[in-house]
């Protein structure tokens, strides 16, 4: 059984995106790299702004258990599109994570494996997307 589920309609690239509750309602628009005018956001930019969000979220956690000062971590999530080579795309992600300076670099290290072993975008994207991490 589910804890939550967030419902969302699109109408295309060129369109409207919103949720079911109202908090969300953007403007989409195909990227001027792809021949759009760029005045909307994008799926590639919703799926990275929910990725890094959802790491940063499950590091805390995880920062938690393994009782780690994580304080002032952001992750900076890079989607991108590439072409599949059979006429459609895929996606590729990079995520940087931004960790305390005070936090040794193996420390650091093994955190970022281990929240991508918890993250649910993790989850989801793991033997789909490629996912490449960095610490910065």
């Amino acid at each position: 059984m589910s804890l939550y589920t967030a419902v969302a309609t699109a109408t295309g690239r060129d369109g409207r995106a919103f949720s079911s509750d109202g908090k969300l309602d953007v403007e989409l628009a195909l990227q001027k790299e792809l021949g759009g005018t760029g005045d909307g956001t994008n799926p590639e930019q919703l799926l990275a702004a929910g990725y890094a969000a959802c790491f940063a979220t499950s590091m805390r956690l995880v920062a938690q258990r393994k009782k780690i000062d994580v304080s002032g971590v952001s992750v900076t999530a890079e989607v991108g599109l590439v072409p599949n080579g059979q006429g459609g795309f895929q996606l590729d992600v990079v995520l940087r994570t931004k960790l305390p300076d005070s936090l040794p670099r193996d420390v650091g290290r093994e955190l970022i494996e281990a929240t991508h072993q918890v993250c649910p975008y993790s989850h989801a994207t793991r033997g789909n997307i490629p996912v490449e991490l960095l610490a910065d």
